[in-house]
């Protein structure tokens, strides 16, 4: 009887490792990507609309001079599990160039041009006269595989960054500034997985370019969101993190019944009962 208990204690004490590792999983996956170290730079230019925005990666940094008063836009792609995070600086010119403070904004744009909420983070700052910087920092929502379509819910596909002044002295219009824009994200693991998939991310022009090559045509004129796919890929596969939780509670449920069964079946007929007794 004590081995047999000796047995299923070291049996459930493996259950108990399988979900230790499946939580180290879990955190693995709530870890910033190799992709997203920031080291790489990117364009040194940015699109004055959604049609012309310029492509980046997540990890990149996209630099651009543009002049006060312009609007300013970045696409890039983000895919189920992730939740992205834009970082805005903008240069301002010398402080005895400008006339008064400045507030800028920074707006991220699903692939349906919805503008998606910032979780958190200065969307919007202000910068004094005498100041040389304003940074921005917008953190979204997690991209969900799936959602209903009367929702809001940010999905796989095209993000677009609008970066501009919304607040200045009329005299400082055209004033030449330098900006830096950046996107990083963290997987969520399977704690963001929810049921279903689209089947093709949210980026605009892939219909039209499809039809362009059907037909023969050039479909170089399409925008710049075409270009917005992570390296690897689009996500897909039916694996997850939640298999591991999964499995290891079927594994504990199975030895605590089995335990449960060996503690009150009881030691049987005694020897000295005979049968039939």
């Amino acid at each position: 009887m004590s081995r047999t208990r000796r047995a299923l204690a070291g049996a459930l004490l493996t259950g108990l490792t399988l979900l230790t590792g499946a939580s180290a999983a879990a955190a693995d996956d709530a870890s910033p990507s190799p992709s997203a170290s920031g080291d790489a730079s990117g364009p040194t230019e940015a699109g004055t609309t959604f049609r012309t925005a310029t492509a980046i990666q997540q990890g990149e940094t996209a630099t651009a001079g543009a002049s006060t008063g312009d609007y300013l836009y970045w696409v890039f792609p983000a895919d189920a599990g992730q939740r992205a995070t834009v970082t805005a600086k903008v240069t301002l010119p010398e402080s005895a160039a400008r006339h008064g403070a400045q507030t800028w904004q920074v707006d991220v744009y699903d692939g349906l041009r919805r503008r998606q909420a910032c979780m958190y983070g200065k969307q919007t700052g202000t910068a004094a006269a005498d100041a040389a910087t304003v940074e921005l920092t917008c953190v979204l929502r997690t991209v969900r595989a799936n959602a209903e379509p009367w929702a809001n819910d940010p999905l796989p596909g095209s993000y677009y960054v609008r970066l501009t002044v919304v607040n200045l002295a009329q005299n400082d219009l055209g004033l030449p500034v330098r900006t830096e824009v950046e996107v990083n994200s963290k997987d969520q693991g399977g704690s963001s997985d929810v049921d279903g998939s689209l089947s093709k991310p949210l980026v605009p022009g892939v219909s039209s370019a499809e039809q362009a090559s059907d037909d023969g045509t050039d479909a170089s004129a399409e925008p710049a969101a075409l270009a917005g796919e992570p390296e690897d890929g689009w996500y897909s596969g039916w694996w997850t993190s939640r298999w591991l939780w999964t499995a290891g509670g079927g594994l504990l449920a199975a030895l605590a019944g089995v335990f449960g069964y060996t503690v009150t079946r009881g030691r049987g007929r005694p020897s000295h009962v005979p049968p039939g007794a």
